[in-house]
């Protein structure tokens, strides 16, 4: 029996495969990133929320965020070594574990929009290209928390019509001090700002709230997309939350920019299992 997870900067979906009496069974922990917690707090976070048991697994595939370079993904590796007790755990990015899910065993252009967003061409063995997301504040267009960001920023500078300002404050009773106390003093404003990408689900009817939407895609693809020379040729596949909840807008963004999309999952973990089952077991 194998384990695979998949973590984002908000949640990370475990899910149990390879075996037929063990099979499909999932759980849903807090996020596991890295460059946000230290690996001590990685341990605590399964210690108080997983729920599948120890084991024993065979393999651990673990795809993260903020898993980017050796040293990261050993501080990933190292609590999921102690909290499972086996060292046959394959700690790799995200991107990795999107590309796999969208495209198996064959070349596409794989992304993650989701809280952060992150895109590659992959050959079908590995991440052959990538532009680098650059995280909330540089970059992470087209993302939740840069969604999130945008309407904060223009609710709190009345850039956006009267009527979807009260409807904000009404729905989050927030004031504008609690919104920069969240953003600049607390732990994860990346979560707190992506949060309010249902409202802005609720709201897409509003021009205004279309023509942010859209700019932010519109930013994806132009900033990110069009570097891969592939693209010009291959669909653009997308996994994560907000690909899935503004496909509609994603879609049109994409051929308005000169590309076509392929899939649009909500999540890849349907698309890790279907992979580890046929290519990797």
């Amino acid at each position: 029996m194998i384990l695979i997870a998949d973590s984002g900067s908000t949640k990370t979906t475990w899910c149990t495969a390879g075996s037929k009496d063990h099979a499909g069974r999932s759980c849903t922990t807090a996020g596991i990133n890295p460059f946000l917690q230290t690996p001590d707090e990685i341990y605590v976070t399964l210690e108080n929320e997983f729920t599948l048991g120890r084991g024993p697994f065979s393999d651990i595939y673990f795809y993260g965020a903020g898993c980017a370079n050796p040293k990261k993904n050993e501080e990933v590796r190292q609590p999921l070594s102690r909290f499972f007790k086996t060292d046959e755990i394959h700690v790799d990015s995200d991107l990795m574990g999107a590309a796999r899910s969208l495209c198996g065993n064959s070349p596409g252009i794989a992304a993650i929009l989701g809280t952060g967003s992150n895109s590659c061409y992959y050959d079908g063995i590995r991440i052959a290209r990538h532009v680098s997301p650059l995280g909330y504040i540089l970059g992470d267009e087209g993302s939740g928390t840069v969604l999130g960001r945008k309407l904060l920023a223009d609710i709190l500078k009345n850039q956006l019509p009267e009527s979807v300002c009260e409807a904000f404050f009404k729905e989050y009773k927030l004031e504008p001090a609690d919104i920069l106390e969240h953003v600049y003093r607390k732990p994860f404003p990346n979560r707190f700002m992506a949060q309010f990408t249902h409202f802005l689900a609720a709201h897409k009817e509003n021009p205004a709230v279309y023509r942010l939407i859209k700019e932010s895609f519109t930013g994806f693809f132009n900033r990110n997309i069009r570097q891969y020379p592939e693209a010009a040729r291959l669909p653009v596949n997308v996994t994560g939350s907000i690909g899935w909840h503004f496909r509609d807008i994603l879609t049109e963004t994409a051929s308005e920019a000169g590309f076509s999309t392929g899939a649009v999952t909500q999540s890849p973990m349907e698309g890790l299992l279907r992979y580890h089952n046929e290519f990797n077991l």
